[in-house]
């Protein structure tokens, strides 16, 4: 299993942005809340069918 790790800012339109360090994934979200399920989705969509990854950490600079 591979590690994703996610680095999350606050957009300037609103929202909030997760862009993956060492991947090509992004994803944005209207809030935190609903942030994780779509960067899941976002791992899924860009690795090939059958890829698992182990916990995706998710690093927000003002937490």
């Amino acid at each position: 299993m591979n590690e994703v790790v996610f680095l999350v800012e606050e957009a300037p339109e609103g929202g909030y942005t997760a862009r993956a360090l060492g991947e090509s994934i992004f994803t944005e979200a209207d809030t935190l809340e609903e942030l994780p399920a779509l960067v899941r989705d976002a791992v899924r969509c860009h690795f090939d069918e059958g890829f698992e990854s182990s916990p995706v950490h998710v690093l927000n600079p003002k937490s």
